[in-house]
């Protein structure tokens, strides 16, 4: 029992070490984000700015603005330690890959943090832009549209996510490809599927609105199409890798 319960103690030890320098590293991002927190909230609600100029968005609540602050920054520091927090992931499970799966560790890190934030970017420049317009633009003559700081971060968050996640859709790909999982041809057969589902995932995550589901959906699918490319050019066939440990 004891020959059992080395190894499990072993890597329980190395998991509490990986996630006790997430937490840190995060912590003292956070805390430098923190700072800046103004600065970032003025850059986060310009897109709804520019559709309503010379008006603020409202925050109900006595605690609200230092609540939205703290939001603000931890989405931030998310954001600055992701490649610090991928990076641990791997070290985590590289000692039970092969040499082939190990050498994979760096650029799915990079790839991964530059996809996530290409999606982000997608929808700060975008996709807020086209929604809000288009909100604005259905707000009756006689009704005042005094959007809430809260509810409006928490949409923000949602579509930063939604869009940063979708954008990972070619890194999954791959992956799954490398590991032998399911073959490119197979994937391309599930074509109609995956553009179904990708229709549905944006109708879910997305408010409910024809403009943000649409973009969201379609980049979900070409990003598909793109994993599907890039694992059939990268990914060697099984049975010439070289297995070793």
């Amino acid at each position: 029992m004891s020959a059992d319960f080395n190894p499990l103690f072993v890597h329980l030890l190395e998991l509490r070490t990986r996630l006790v320098r997430v937490a840190l590293v995060f912590l003292l991002a956070f805390m430098g984000c923190f700072y800046f927190s103004g600065t970032l909230y003025d850059v986060l609600v310009a897109p709804l700015a520019a559709v309503l100029p010379g008006q603020k968005l409202v925050s109900i609540g006595i605690a609200s603005p230092f609540l939205l602050q703290m939001k603000i920054a931890g989405m931030a520091a998310f954001v600055l330690t992701l490649p610090h927090t991928l990076y641990q992931t791997w070290a985590f499970v590289a000692p039970g890959l092969y040499a082939h799966e190990k050498r994979l560790v760096l650029p799915l890190v990079l790839s991964s943090t530059l996809l996530f934030l290409a999606g982000m970017a997608f929808a700060y420049f975008l996709v807020f832009d086209k929604v809000f317009r288009f909100v604005a633009g259905v707000v009756p003559a006689s009704m005042q549209w005094l959007p809430d700081s809260g509810e409006y971060l928490d949409f923000v968050l949602g579509m930063f996510l939604a869009f940063g996640f979708t954008f990972e859709v070619p890194v999954a790909v791959v992956l799954l490809v490398h590991l032998g999982m399911v073959s490119v041809a197979q994937l391309r057969q599930w074509r109609p599927y995956v553009i179904v589902g990708a229709f549905v995932v944006a109708a879910v995550v997305t408010p409910p609105d024809v403009i943000s589901q649409f973009m969201l959906a379609m980049p979900l699918w070409l990003l598909f199409e793109l994993g599907c490319l890039i694992a059939n050019w990268v990914v060697r066939p099984v049975g010439s890798k070289q297995l070793q440990p």
